[in-house]
């Protein structure tokens, strides 16, 4: 069994992604057929685990693979990778039919996998990604001055107007604006991309 590296891991993130992106762009059959080659069994085995019974598997995942086919246009591979974006088309495809069958009254006893109810909160990398950037926020606001710090916090913190924190500082409009300028643009050149 040959042992997965996080390079190839990442290889083969961007192999996906990257024939997805042929889906989009010029309908590449070849580049669905591979695709479609991997990630129908896999998502067969994945429907079978939920519940669903062999025909019903395989019709789930030749299901999410078309739409795969049919969405590829809308894969961003900047915030998801594509396994994950393929999976979650077929887990949402799996839910839509089991609230389908459970509204005809076809099956009064359908319990939804816990595993396929949807998630409204915000995804593992956003989460990530937001704590990351906090971070990099608060350790770019220490390298302020004391000045323009103490007006970031008042304007932005305690949602205070400029005039409010003119008045709280005992200082002139225009300086509240110039502190809040300078401080704005000094978090912006400390924060680079992520700004």
């Amino acid at each position: 069994m040959v042992k997965e590296t996080p390079n190839s891991a990442a290889s083969d993130a961007a192999r996906w992604a990257a024939l997805i992106e042929a889906v989009a762009k010029r309908e590449d059959r070849e580049a669905f057929a591979t695709l479609f080659e991997y990630f129908g069994p896999r998502i067969k085995a994945f429907m079978r685990r939920s519940g669903a019974s062999e025909q019903g598997a395989d019709e789930l995942a030749q299901e999410a693979l078309l739409a795969v086919w049919s969405k590829a246009r809308l894969f961003d591979p900047g915030s998801v990778g594509a396994s994950a974006w393929i999976f979650t088309i077929a887990r949402n495809l799996r839910i839509d039919g089991l609230r389908r069958e459970k509204r005809a009254g076809r099956d009064h006893t359908v319990e939804i996998d816990p595993e396929f109810h949807v998630d409204e909160g915000p995804q593992p990398d956003a989460i990530l990604a937001g704590s990351q950037l906090e971070s990099r926020v608060r350790n770019a606001m220490t390298l302020l001055s004391r000045d323009q710090l103490r007006v970031i916090e008042l304007s932005f913190f305690d949602d205070k107007a400029h005039a409010e924190i003119a008045q709280t500082l005992q200082i002139p409009l225009g300086t509240v604006k110039s502190r809040l300028r300078l401080a704005m643009n000094r978090l912006r050149g400390l924060l680079g991309d992520f700004s």
